[in-house]
C-alpha cells in the first residue's frame, strides 16, 4: 500500500487522461468522425466508468495533499475494487471471446490496446496499490454484477424495441450478387437471442460466474492482508 500522495496523483492523472483519450480514439474523435453509437457497447461504457472512477480519486487526491504529502490514498476502495473487476472481464472477454471476431489490423492498434487492456489493467493497479487492507465487505463481491446485469437489461430492451448494431450480409441465391442484408440487434454474439434464444442466458450466467469469482478472490486477498501498525509516540 503506497502512502507517498504525490505519486497517487501522478499515477491517477496520468490513468485518467489515458483512459480518456483511449476512449475518444476509439469513438473517432481525433478523425472527427465521433460515433456515438459505440456508446452501446460494453467496452466504450465500462471505460467511461473507468474515467469516472480515476477523476473522483484525482480530485480526492489532490485535496488529500493539503494535508501532507503522505497518508492513506485508499479512498473509495469498494468502488475501485468494483470498476477493476468490472474492467477486468472487458479485457478477458474481449481476448477469449470476441478476438476470433476482430479483424487482425484491429487487434494492435492503439484504440483497441488501450480500451481493452491498458485502462482495465491500470484499474486493477489502482486497487493493488493504494486500497486500505480490510476494506471490503462481503456484500461489495455481488455488487460488481449491477454493471454488466445493468448493462444487459438495457441492451435487451434496446434490442427489443428495434435497435440495430448493424447489419450482416447473406447472398439470398446463387443467380443473385445482392445481399440480403439481416440486421443484428444485439451487441455481442454471446447475448444474441435473437440467434441463440435461451441458449444467450448460459452465456451470461458463464460471465457472471467469472465476475463473481473476481470479486471472491480480491475478497479473500483483502481479508487476509494486515494493517499497518501505528508506532507509539
Amino acid at each position: 500500500m503506497i502512502k507517498n500522495r504525490k505519486f497517487a496523483l501522478v499515477f491517477r492523472l496520468s490513468a485518467l487522461l489515458f483512459a480518456l483519450i483511449g476512449v475518444m480514439k476509439q469513438i473517432g474523435v481525433f478523425e472527427g468522425q465521433v460515433s456515438f453509437r459505440s456508446f452501446m457497447y460494453y467496452t466504450i461504457l465500462s471505460n467511461v466508468l473507468a474515467i469516472a472512477m480515476f477523476a473522483l480519486l484525482v480530485i480526492r487526491t489532490a485535496k488529500s495533499l493539503r494535508d501532507g504529502p503522505t497518508g492513506t490514498n485508499g479512498w473509495h476502495s469498494r468502488f475501485v475494487m468494483i470498476c477493476a473487476v468490472d474492467l477486468f472481464v472487458t479485457l478477458t472477454v474481449f481476448w477469449v471471446l470476441l478476438t476470433p471476431t476482430v479483424e487482425l489490423s484491429y487487434l494492435m492498434t492503439f484504440e483497441n490496446i488501450a480500451v481493452h487492456t491498458i485502462t482495465p489493467l491500470l484499474c486493477l493497479a489502482d486497487y493493488i496499490l493504494f486500497s486500505e487492507p480490510k476494506s471490503l465487505k462481503y456484500q461489495d463481491v455481488y455488487y460488481v454484477c449491477i454493471f454488466p446485469l445493468g448493462y444487459v437489461l438495457f441492451t435487451s430492451i434496446a434490442g427489443l424495441m428495434g435497435y440495430v448494431y448493424r447489419y450482416e450480409g447473406i447472398m439470398s441465391n446463387s443467380f443473385s450478387s445482392t445481399p440480403e442484408l439481416t440486421p443484428v440487434r444485439f451487441p455481442y454474439f454471446f447475448i444474441d437471442f435473437d440467434k441463440l434464444g435461451v441458449m444467450a442466458f448460459a452465456y451470461i450466467g458463464v460471465i457472471l460466474v467469472f465476475f463473481l469469482i473476481l470479486s471472491h478472490i480480491i475478497y479473500w486477498v483483502d481479508q487476509r492482508r494486515k494493517k499497518p501498525t501505528v508506532e507509539a509516540a
